[in-house]
């Protein structure tokens, strides 16, 4: 919404420092839970963004990474036996990457201490419905 007549706008670098702020929050805790769990970072981000198979392209895309990033995290993560890749369905040029039992297991605690103590978790429900339309908005 934009300021009514006779009230000023929040001033960008205010908003900016917030938003990083919180970002910074993000990855402190995504950082300390991946630790618990002998992951980097971008491991414990890539088996959230598990919850179905995906290609490599489209986890790249859920992670905001390169590609060539997100390679590298697979191939980890496959080497580690908790994920494995499959030919895709309908395109034979794509391959479907596929949790393990024990990727899916370890996924299944990776997701649950991420949302333990998480920044975000100071607020409601609604409040984070809120937060996310308004990200949302302001990225386009």
């Amino acid at each position: 919404m934009a300021p009514t007549k006779g009230q000023a706008a929040l001033p960008d670098g205010e908003v900016c420092s917030l938003v990083n702020a919180l970002s910074q929050a993000i990855d402190r805790h995504t950082r300390r839970v991946a630790e618990q769990f002998g992951l980097t970072a971008a491991q414990a981000i890539a088996l959230r963004e598990l919850a179905e198979p995906r290609t490599l392209r489209a986890l790249s895309e859920r992670m905001h990474c390169e590609a060539s990033n997100a390679t590298f995290v697979a191939d980890r993560l496959e080497a580690m036996g908790l994920l494995e890749r499959r030919p895709h369905p309908t395109d034979r040029r794509a391959k479907l990457l596929h949790l393990t039992p024990e990727g899916a297991a370890l996924r299944k605690q990776v997701v649950k201490s991420l949302g333990t103590d998480s920044p975000l978790g100071r607020l409601s429900q609604e409040e984070q419905a809120v937060l996310r339309d308004l990200l949302q908005r302001a990225v386009g």
